[in-house]
């Protein structure tokens, strides 16, 4: 009984491998055939695989230009029954979008039937669709049965495909491409063919030239959906000199004039890429949040070329302004981020510089004019070859017959008697007898000649780089010809604009402008209320606050206001009252809008007004006077005003009357010169305003001097129309202060009977 194979130790089968060098060395394997096989383009042709093998199953299939459409579904199914062995819907989306004239500058693919829109409807499914080449993507496989470029193996080994096309034109800055690899991106805009063969052809003159130089030929990306590209020069020419960068894209508009002064915005072209449908949905969403306020309506009226209409509220509107705010807040504007990251010819990823990109062009048509040479020029010497044998038989055709007739092995007889090449005695011996007249040797003579004038015109061509460039220029010519400025196709469609200058929106035009109440709690919870609402501003209305907190200050404002507070940490914050919660609810805390420390709290608020001036005093009685337009914060940790030392804080904020500017200073009365301040040991005095120094920040001088205790309250107020202070529900006012009266920096004395005995007397 025969024994049975041996079973292979566990140990002759396993190989014992690091996990992080078992990981690495797969993840280095994917990454370079998502790199290589999937995501970046070809900097010769600017195609992907996919697109390659798509343009190629097309082109086996015979749907040429000048011939009839085919449902994708069969192209598809070539596709990926023969070259790509992936999902049918990944290779049917690529092929759409070589058809979408949205999507693609120069489309590759002429389709027939529903392929989506500028919306972003999707295209129909492939059994529906039908498509067939476009003259551009006959002109990128110009010279495929030339062996202008390299065949591999499919994957499967029964069928052969192309490694590069040759390109007859320049497609990767033509079409853009993108796609994002393993650790990499690529992103190129679409460009003009005409300004692209104009650069080449510069280039092919001056190998050198700067990217300044080429930036004159090429001054900018062309989407095929138009729009204005609104950069400065400096930008786009360090932008394709490093190969990254970023262009703002707008899109473009124009007003038209109604009737009694009325006019619209009318947009006619949207940045690239950018949905229509999902643009409007973000502008009415805007509106309904009430973020474009001066917006009245917003309508569609796009048949096969885009018309999107903006009315404005009123005529007073100005359309500058209104599409700035739009600018700002859609994708009306956009980004391109530049990145031009291809395959080099060697197959190894770079980012490459315009210039750079330009000449691996060149050099492929280069590559691809001596392999077309020498391939045409084999062909015309086996036709040459051919020829002479011809011209053998004719010159001795009635020995040749009779060699032919008599001999059963006429082949070699005629090799030996004629000497003859192989390949000639076998035409001569399939060479039809309406073939021997006399026409038919004049028509091989002057074929003769005409052949032997081409192969010493390719020879001369082969020998001489001068005459390679020479040709390489005239086909640059031709492509301009077809594909440049003077056709439909390549007219410039994306227009040069200027830089954008800062354009000042003001507040007023990006929020509505509403009256509302702000009312801010001891604990530093605030809210807005609609409306004015006199009884909460004069701490008579009956609020709700959370257990524990109290009522602390309210004032009217508007929506489009600036609310400025001073805390106790010395700083002023500023946020905008659109941002505060509304209702009638508790609000919501103040640190959820500033970045205020857990150890601070708000001392007062106020509606900002830049000439309005404060005298702000710390506990230890030191302070000054600033204005409110040098502590203005722009971020959400507001601005330093007042320095303490260790132990000290922010107590008083006291606005000086009259110095707003606004209409209710006008209405006050006498302007203020006076400083009434009292401390915790209730000792008041009064001194004069001018001998408070203004300043921006700082420690500030002395105000009044304490053994024990701090400040308690201060105000700044007129001395002849007397100090008020706030006792219970009544205000009291008293006009003999001369007791009072002193200079800063002294003690004072105890306040006037009656004076009121809260903690903060002045502010309620």
């Amino acid at each position: 009984m025969a024994k049975p194979p041996a079973v292979p130790k566990r140990a002759d089968i396993i190989r014992e491998t690091p996990l992080a060098d078992a990981l690495g060395e797969r993840y280095l394997a994917y990454a370079l055939s998502t790199i290589v096989s999937r995501s970046l383009p070809d900097v010769r042709d600017g195609l992907k695989p996919v697109h390659r093998r798509l343009l190629y199953a097309m082109r086996q299939l015979k749907l040429d230009p000048a011939g009839g459409f085919k449902k994708c579904a069969r192209v598809v199914g070539d596709v990926i029954g023969k070259y790509h062995p992936h999902g049918d819907t990944s290779v049917y989306d690529a092929l759409v979008r070589l058809a979408q004239e949205f999507a693609v500058r120069y489309p590759l693919v002429e389709g027939q039937g529903n392929f989506g829109n500028i919306d972003g409807d999707n295209a129909a499914a492939m059994r529906y669709t039908e498509a067939k080449l476009t003259p551009f993507a006959q002109a990128l496989m110009e010279g495929l049965d030339d062996d202008a470029v390299d065949l591999r193996p499919t994957y499967d080994g029964e069928e052969s495909e192309p490694v590069v096309m040759p390109a007859a034109v320049p497609n990767l800055l033509a079409n853009g491409s993108s796609g994002i690899a393993v650790g990499m991106a690529t992103n190129i805009p679409p460009h003009n063919v005409g300004e692209l063969c104009d650069a080449l052809l510069h280039l092919i003159k001056t190998p050198k030239a700067q990217i300044g130089t080429l930036v004159d030929m090429i001054p900018g990306p062309d989407f095929p959906t138009g729009g204005v590209l609104v950069e400065s020069r400096e930008t786009i020419v360090e932008a394709y000199k490093t190969g990254r960068g970023s262009l703002r894209l707008r899109a473009k508009w124009r007003e038209e004039k109604l009737d009694r002064g009325q006019y619209q915005i009318v947009i006619t072209e949207v940045p690239y890429q950018v949905q229509k449908a999902k643009l409007i949905e973000r502008i009415a969403a805007l509106m309904d949040e009430k973020k474009l306020p001066f917006l009245a309506d917003i309508r569609d009226e796009s048949t096969e070329e885009v018309r999107v209409v903006l009315e404005p509220k009123s005529r007073t509107v100005d359309s500058t302004q209104l599409m700035e705010q739009l600018f700002r807040q859609t994708d009306l504007e956009i980004r391109f981020g530049l990145n031009m990251n291809v395959l080099g010819a060697d197959g190894i990823p770079r980012v490459m510089d315009l210039r750079e990109v330009l000449q691996a062009y060149l050099d492929h048509r280069q590559v691809v004019l001596v392999r077309r040479s020498k391939h045409r020029m084999a062909q015309i010497t086996a036709r040459l070859e051919m020829l002479e044998g011809y011209l053998i038989a004719y010159l001795n055709l009635d020995a040749v017959i009779k060699i032919i007739r008599t001999e059963d092995e006429p082949k070699p007889k005629l090799m030996k008697r004629f000497n003859l090449t192989d390949n000639q005695a076998e035409g001569i011996l399939n060479m039809r007898l309406r073939s021997l007249r006399k026409l038919e040797e004049m028509e091989i003579k002057t074929e003769h000649n005409t052949l032997s004038d081409e192969k010493q015109e390719l020879s001369s061509l082969l020998k001489s780089e001068d005459r390679q460039w020479q040709a390489i220029a005239a086909q640059v010519k031709e492509a301009r010809d077809k594909f440049g400025a003077k056709t439909p196709l390549g007219k410039r469609r994306t227009e040069l604009g200027d830089a954008p200058t800062a354009v000042i929106v003001p507040i007023e035009q990006l929020v509505e402008k509403e009256p509302v109440t702000v009312i801010l709690s001891a604990k530093g919870w605030i809210r807005a209320m609609k409306g004015h609402k006199d009884d909460i501003v004069a701490g008579n209305a009956d609020l709700k606050f959370k257990e524990g907190d109290a009522f602390l200050a309210a004032t009217r404002a508007q929506s489009t206001d600036k609310m400025l507070m001073f805390a106790s940490d010395g700083r002023f914050y500023t946020i905008a009252a659109d941002r505060l919660p509304q209702g009638r609810g508790f609000g919501e805390p103040i640190r959820l809008l500033v970045d205020l420390p857990n150890d601070a709290d708000i001392v007062g608020m106020w509606v900002y007004a830049p000439a309005q001036k404060f005298l702000v005093v710390s506990t230890a009685g030191r302070g000054f006077i600033v204005k409110a337009e040098d502590v203005f914060a722009q971020t959400k940790n507001g601005k330093l005003c007042l320095n303490l030392a260790e132990g000290e804080k922010g107590r008083v904020c006291a606005p000086i009357p009259g110095t707003s500017g606004t209409g209710a200073d006008l209405l006050a009365g006498k302007p203020a010169d006076s400083v009434a301040i009292i401390g915790d040991n209730r000792k008041l005095l009064i001194f004069k305003l001018a001998e408070v120094p203004e300043m921006a920040r700082g420690r500030g001088v002395i105000l009044q001097r304490y053994k024990d205790g701090g400040t308690a309250d201060a105000k700044v107020f007129n001395l002849k129309e007397g100090l008020s202070w706030k006792s219970g529900d009544r205000e009291r006012v008293e006009t003999d202060l001369k007791d009072w009266v002193g200079e800063r920096a002294q003690a004072g004395r105890l306040p006037p009977k009656g004076f009121s005995r809260e903690d903060r007397p002045f502010s309620g």
